[in-house]
């Protein structure tokens, strides 16, 4: 089977904003079947940067799974506008994060990524939360 289009949902959290951050990632085929899972600790950063790992993560999995197309859905408003030309991005921590997805991206025949409600990227947060809640410190 052949993967034509991804459907990714993606969220990046972090409890102190810096502090302990985690990823959640859900890919599904274009008819909604899952694929994979990834559920990640990353270590002290920002909410923004944790999103943009997210995405990373999610963009690597999908090229070495064969996606062509890829739709992105991320509960962050900023960082969605970022990636969409929308915002520029001012912060330097988020600038080679920024390249790395503008570089995956290149890397794709379709890319989208749309912001959606927090309330439909459930899934995806609780992924990011059972990473940061099963860490022993």
């Amino acid at each position: 089977m052949t993967l034509k289009k991804a459907i990714i949902w993606v969220d990046g959290a972090s409890r102190g904003n810096p502090g302990p951050a985690a990823i959640g990632v859900i890919i599904k085929d274009e008819p909604g079947r899952l694929l994979t899972r990834i559920s990640r600790r990353l270590g002290i950063m920002t909410n923004n940067q944790a999103e943009y790992r997210a995405i990373i993560a999610a963009l690597e999995k999908v090229i070495t799974l064969g996606a062509r197309q890829v739709a992105v859905n991320s509960d962050s408003e900023l960082v969605v506008r970022q990636i969409n030309g929308r915002y520029r991005v001012k912060k330097a921590e988020l600038k080679p994060l920024y390249q790395q997805v503008k570089q995956l991206q290149g890397r794709l025949e379709g890319f989208t990524i749309t912001h959606v409600p927090r309330q439909q990227n459930i899934e995806a947060d609780k992924l990011a939360n059972a990473a940061l809640d099963s860490a022993v410190d």
